[in-house]
């Protein structure tokens, strides 16, 4: 799930531009007999953002695997809209408001109008998909697209012969987004909206942070305002798939193959990321 709000393109590129160029951050795990390299993505992005450093660019060159979160076609995406849309709407006699607070459901319609919904659109979705649907929505605002991604763009660009591997599938992902608890879904909305309503130049920041290599940045725009206003969310979205990603890629470096393994910026950073939990298990990363 997308958290960045944003304005329009034009600021995008204004705030991209004045970006003291490093790069986003490429680690190394090693192994007895393998390699990973562990890269962050940026699930939307606007066209024409230059971000692939070199040393990713010479890893996809040779690698034997590469992995995402999930499959990158279009039976994911057809997979995804399918079983969203059918955990997504509250029974026909309940609504959104009536899990609200009324300051809740004030920021919540002032958020919909700010990114160009209807707040009467609204009131038939579960909270976790009122969330989503704010999320996205303030992601096209900035002209932001999925076909821009690094996902996609790496799944065009890298040699067929890199086999192609998912960490999950849809299903699951699904009901990492719908299986909390009606407060804690309320919780991830409302921080949503403030964060569209209050911050709105929270995507271009980010963007930025990623291209610059600021990954204390990432932790404080991305990752502590959801521990903090919706714990199990963030333990649910986060932290537990950080731990399982982990034993997964500990396993992986020692398979006697280079493995590129590309998961979202957010996983990658703070104590609980996926390269601080690889150290803890006593394996070398070089990164930062």
């Amino acid at each position: 799930m997308s958290r960045f709000a944003g304005v329009s393109l034009f600021l995008a590129g204004v705030l991209l531009a004045g970006v003291a160029r490093g790069e986003p951050p490429v680690w190394v795990v090693h192994g007895r007999h393998g390699q990973v390299v562990l890269f962050g993505s940026v699930h939307l992005l606007p066209r024409g953002v230059d971000w692939k450093p070199a040393a990713l660019r010479q890893a996809l060159a040779k690698a034997d695997d590469l992995w995402f979160e999930l499959p990158v076609n279009q039976a994911t995406d057809e997979t995804a809209l399918r079983l969203a849309a059918a955990r997504a709407r509250l029974p026909a006699t309940d609504s959104l408001w009536a899990y609200l607070t009324a300051a809740q459901r004030a920021r919540v319609e002032q958020a919909a109008i700010a990114v160009g919904l209807p707040p009467t659109m609204l009131p038939p979705l579960r909270p976790w998909m009122a969330d989503l649907t704010l999320s996205l929505a303030a992601d096209a605002r900035t002209g932001a697209e999925a076909t821009a991604g690094v996902e996609v763009q790496l799944q065009a660009e890298t040699p067929l012969r890199a086999r192609r591997h998912a960490l999950e599938r849809v299903g699951q992902q699904i009901d990492f987004l719908a299986g909390g608890s009606s407060a804690d879904q309320v919780a991830s909305l409302d921080e949503t909206a403030r964060e569209i309503t209050e911050d709105p130049n929270i995507y271009d920041r980010t963007v930025a942070e990623w291209l610059s290599g600021d990954l204390a940045g990432l932790e404080k725009d991305n990752l502590t305002p959801l521990k903090t206003a919706a714990p199990d969310t963030y333990r649910r979205l986060i932290a537990d798939r950080n731990r399982r990603w982990a034993r997964v890629l500990a396993r992986l470096v020692n398979n006697g193959r280079l493995a590129v393994v590309v998961v979202g910026a957010g996983h990658l950073v703070g104590p609980e990321g996926v390269p601080a939990l690889l150290r803890a298990r006593g394996l070398r990363v070089e990164g930062p």
